[in-house]
């Protein structure tokens, strides 16, 4: 029923996902409007290793696979809660490990992508923090569209690929990390460009640059295996060598 409801249904994005959830997210809204929960949306393409999505899985909240990361997620021994697509290039074989119920097909000819539809889901949920792995895939297209994402009312936080990972560092914000010296560290401003920074353990500082929205930090590296990177004013997007240990806090 839900699935046929799916296919059914012509409109806005808020009319799609109302009609098609139904009772069953207004429920989960219910349980989780109040929480500042963390989704993780698995989308194909340039996938971290399974054991960095396992890890990253392992400390979200809600896992939602979008598409073709289905296939990932299964293949990372992960059950999403839900899987959002056309499923047009997925095995069904893989698409029986999942009930149906948590299967939402989408036609492949629509207004919205299948991780921009992951992405609603996951605000309906209650999840404040979204956290992406995959997409890209040498794509120009995805990867502007995936950098856009950063730029929203209400952004991703974090964007994982094969081998970097970008960190959306808001205003007033740190970002610290630890990693190898000689590790590459490129710092981008998104629209609003970029004014109070400050860093630690950077080879070139980030200390009292101000930068418009065409204007960027690229291949900076590290000269201490400990770094700190402060936003200032404006919002910023880090990217770094995947699987660090990174925490990002209010500068106090």
């Amino acid at each position: 029923m839900i699935l046929s409801a799916i296919l059914r249904t012509s409109g806005s994005i808020l009319g799609i996902i109302i009609s098609a959830f139904g009772v069953y997210l207004r429920l989960q809204l219910y349980v989780y409007e109040e929480a500042n929960m963390k989704a993780l949306i698995v989308t194909g393409g340039d996938n971290p290793p399974s054991s960095v999505i396992r890890h990253l899985s392992e400390n979200s909240d809600i896992v939602i696979a979008a598409d073709a990361g289905l296939e990932i997620c299964i293949k990372a021994g992960i059950e999403p809660h839900i899987a959002i697509g056309d499923f047009d290039s997925v095995d069904p074989a893989i698409l029986s490990q999942l009930s149906t119920e948590k299967i939402f097909r989408f036609p492949e000819e629509k207004d919205y992508s299948d991780t921009e539809l992951a992405i609603d889901a996951a605000h309906r949920y209650g999840a404040k923090d979204i956290i992406l792995a995959g997409g890209g895939a040498g794509r120009l297209d995805h990867l502007l569209a995936i950098r856009a994402l950063f730029e929203r009312k209400d952004p991703i936080k974090e964007w994982h690929t094969a081998h970097e990972s970008a960190f959306l560092v808001d205003r007033g914000f740190k970002l610290q990390a630890s990693m190898p010296i000689n590790s590459v560290v490129s710092v981008f401003p998104l629209s609003e460009g970029a004014l109070g920074m400050r860093s630690n353990g950077l080879k070139w500082p980030l200390d009292g640059l101000k930068w418009d929205c065409s204007e960027f930090g690229l291949s900076n590296k590290t000269i201490s295996e400990e770094i700190e990177i402060y936003s200032g004013e404006k919002p910023i997007l880090v990217i770094l060598p995947l699987d660090l240990k990174i925490s990002i806090s209010q500068d106090c």
